[in-house]
């Protein structure tokens, strides 16, 4: 039962003992209320403007990423960019090496970054540290 249930992932393993892994209450959390109170604190056009600017700021790090060398392995269409250095060898230690690096932290998948306080800023340090680390894995 509780695999049918389990909601860890390779970016968040979760202990033998934990509560999300072994009753349904977690899946019944209050959801409406992040929507709610995101709504209260920007309307209806503050969400419309951070969703967009996620969205472009995806789609401007995807295309530095693959002009720099990455493959992308998604659509991106939300703020979401799955890339990949090559391999996964080469993808696993480019990741080891930009979360060294104490610049920035993403997650590590199998398959195939964004906050809303995401800047422009923290998008070009994080396309010039990636392509940068590809450059050395290639040497």
């Amino acid at each position: 039962m509780a695999s049918a249930i389990s909601s860890e992932v390779v970016y968040a393993p979760a202990s033998a003992s934990a509560q999300q892994d072994i009753t349904l209450e977690f899946s019944r959390r209050a959801r409406g209320i992040s929507i709610w109170a995101a709504l209260r604190a920007l309307g209806r056009d503050g969400l419309r403007e951070l969703v967009d600017r996620n969205i472009a700021q995806a789609q401007h790090v995807a295309a530095r990423l693959e002009a720099e060398g990455y493959e992308i392995l998604n659509a991106v269409v939300l703020n979401q960019v799955l890339v990949r250095a090559g391999d996964d060898e080469r993808t696993q230690q480019i990741c080891s090496a930009a979360h060294a690096s104490g610049v920035v932290w993403f997650g590590l998948t199998r398959w195939r970054l964004s906050s809303w306080r995401t800047g422009q800023e923290n998008l070009d340090r994080l396309v010039e540290l990636l392509a940068g680390l590809l450059r050395d894995a290639r040497d």
